[in-house]
């Protein structure tokens, strides 16, 4: 046998290379083959470079890591209104705060005075907040906001306002009152604390409705006094309803309105005295039927009673002590009467008309001279009557005498007015 020789032999380690594979190859059922010639020496890759071991081509493990949450693209922004440092705020603007890329969290609107907390309600979506509870006059407000965005982030803003001063309010008196039982001429009356320039929406401010469906017209007699009456009476016994919309209305002047109001006024019987100064006598209709008839004494010669019509005013008094200087008399006047006590005075007109019982020297004339001073002098009973039956009002027709109407606001006397005039002013 020819000797091998030293490049022939073959090499031990190849030999138990070779015994390796085989037992692997049997044992695993056919390991993959690249895994087998990595061990071979010389083997090489597609590449033509030495395939790495498994090992090696794990090479050390990666640290692990916790994933940075998300940033939100756009943080939220909150809208306040009012602004900050706003002064003159009507109350009757909405407060309302906002948020843009964001939802609210918490919403305080407070007094900052007093801390009282105003209501306010949420938009569905989250992003509005609206206040309703209605803001006070003259009154200082916080409004403290906090919103947050899609990751949870806060945002916070805060607003200080106030509300228009009390300098600026705007009153007004109203006659007749709430519930009060009045005549079927009666007018409305209103009477403002400050002068009233937007007067067109003043008047579309108050509603006026009877149950009858009773049409009227207002009229204004300066700029803080406005009136309303019908074209006729109010119907007897029927419900007069006055809606006042006045809250936060500027009237003019930046005056504002600080009131909203409704009420009920209750008219009662149709009661009307018809008084002839040339028949020396008067007659009260009730719901136009002759209740009574009584002898009368009115203005004489020199102080004729007025004309047309006057109502009823609320001022009664069982004893009363006219002067004559209240009608400009003067010690030495003619006519000066000094002053003369009367019973059941019911007053007809602001310059001194009234119903009364005339006075002891005036009572033998009554149906036969006039004497007074424009007054209207009845028996006890025929002023108690009035007095006792008549109500603020109930309107009052003089006619056979010489002299003028009273003015419209001597009293109420807005029924010497045709309606159509009445209305156009």
């Amino acid at each position: 046998m020819a000797e091998l020789n030293e490049t022939q032999k073959p090499r031990r380690g190849w030999k138990i290379a070779l015994i390796t594979l085989i037992a692997l190859v049997v044992a695993g059922g056919g390991v993959g083959v690249a895994v087998a010639n990595s061990w071979l020496p010389g083997t090489s890759t597609a590449a033509g470079q030495d395939s790495p071991s498994s090992s090696d081509s794990a090479g050390p493990s990666a640290p692990e890591t916790t994933p940075a949450p998300p940033v939100a693209e756009v943080p939220a922004v909150l809208t306040l209104n009012p602004a900050t440092g706003t002064t003159f705020v009507n109350p009757t603007k909405p407060v309302v705060a906002t948020v843009e890329h964001g939802k609210m969290s918490n919403v305080v609107l407070k007094e900052t005075a007093t801390g009282a907390v105003s209501d306010g309600k949420l938009s569905d979506d989250g992003g509005t907040w609206t206040a309703t509870t209605p803001l006070k006059f003259d009154t200082a407000y916080t409004l403290d906001v906090t919103a947050v965005d899609s990751v949870g982030a806060q945002q916070h803003k805060a607003s200080t306002f106030t509300t228009v001063p009390a300098s600026h309010e705007a009153d007004a008196a109203m006659y007749p009152g709430a519930d009060a039982t009045v005549g079927v001429a009666q007018p409305l009356e209103f009477n403002f604390s400050e002068p009233v320039a937007n007067k067109e929406a003043v008047e579309k401010a108050i509603t006026i409705t009877s149950s009858t469906g009773q049409p009227g017209a207002f009229r204004w007699y300066s700029d803080t006094k406005v009136r309303y009456r019908t074209a006729d009476y109010w119907p007897a016994n029927s419900v007069v309803n006055v809606d006042m919309k006045l809250f936060g209305m500027d009237i003019g002047n930046g005056m504002i309105g600080n009131f909203n109001k409704s009420y009920n006024v209750n008219i009662g019987d149709k009661v009307v005295m018809e008084a002839d100064a040339a028949a020396l006598s008067v007659s009260i209709l009730v719901n136009d039927q002759v209740a009574r008839t009584f002898p009368a004494t009115m203005g004489d010669e020199a102080f004729p009673s007025a004309s047309g019509y006057m109502v009823l005013t609320a001022d009664k008094q069982r004893y009363a002590t006219f002067k004559a200087s209240s009608i400009g008399l003067k010690p030495g006047d003619p006519g000066d009467y000094g002053s003369v006590d009367v019973e059941y005075a019911t007053r007809l007109s602001n310059s001194g008309i009234f119903i009364h019982q005339a006075t002891k020297s005036a009572m033998p004339y009554l149906g036969t001279t006039n004497l007074s001073h424009g007054c209207i002098g009845l028996s006890a009973e025929g002023a108690g009557w009035v007095f006792e039956n008549m109500r603020p009002g109930d309107i009052v027709h003089t006619v056979g005498t010489p002299n003028e109407t009273i003015a419209p606001t001597d009293g109420f006397g807005d029924w010497n007015i045709p309606f159509e005039q009445y209305a156009s002013r």
